[in-house]
């Protein structure tokens, strides 16, 4: 009886995460980051700055937020959705490299909002750690639950080589031909998430088979 009003809460919830960070990446592109106060973005959310900072803690957060959007719980999913045919290591790496390259997120004008900035380089890279918990459940759900630390683990390994490849992908190269100081990410996001993940394969084969031979 109670899980109508507790999933009502949970979608005002969301639906109040997302006007914030929608609010804070259009005043981002209008005004620039600089120029865009947690105040502007409750107000223009219809929320208080008290409500705001419930759901973020600086105004970078919220414009990464509105970008990366759920990518974390997506990642999770394309996980746990995998046919189990496919082995762990695929279907991290292809799930990662699917929701990280999503050819319609972000969009230019965000993608270079982001890279102009130190700051919302940082958290864009830093936001990647997001990935860990829903993660970590869902390679738990794939191994059985037999060795949920692991997971924790092999998820916090996953994060960790995504955080290192948007890094090396969001090194600026400022161009020369413009006097604007115009950042471009350099790379192929794609290949670089490979690589990085890569070195992973072995261990999250292995823990799948270890799993294999607990349940049999």
């Amino acid at each position: 009886m109670e899980t109508r009003p507790t999933g009502l809460r949970e979608q005002k919830k969301q639906a109040t995460r997302e006007a914030l960070r929608t609010a804070a990446l259009r005043l981002a592109l209008e005004r620039g980051p600089d120029n865009v106060r947690v105040d502007d973005i409750a107000e223009a959310a219809g929320v208080s700055p008290r409500t705001y900072n419930n759901y973020f803690s600086s105004r970078e957060q919220a414009i990464v937020a509105a970008i990366t959007g759920e990518r974390e719980a997506r990642v999770a999913a394309a996980v746990a959705e995998r046919h189990t045919d496919v082995g762990l290591a695929e279907a991290v790496i292809e799930a990662v490299v699917d929701q990280y390259t999503d050819p319609g997120e972000p969009g230019r004008d965000a993608l270079l909002l982001i890279t102009a900035r130190p700051a919302l380089r940082d958290e864009f890279v830093d936001a990647a750690a997001s990935i860990e918990h829903p993660l970590g459940d869902a390679i738990a759900q794939r191994l059985g639950d037999t060795d949920r630390h692991t997971a924790r683990v092999l998820a916090a390994s996953v994060a960790a080589a995504v955080r290192l490849a948007l890094g090396q992908w969001l090194q600026t190269t400022v161009a020369s031909s413009t006097s604007s100081g115009l950042v471009l990410p350099s790379g192929s996001l794609p290949d670089l998430l490979r690589t990085m993940l890569a070195p992973l394969a072995p261990a999250l084969d292995a823990a799948e088979r270890r799993a294999g031979r607990t349940a049999s």
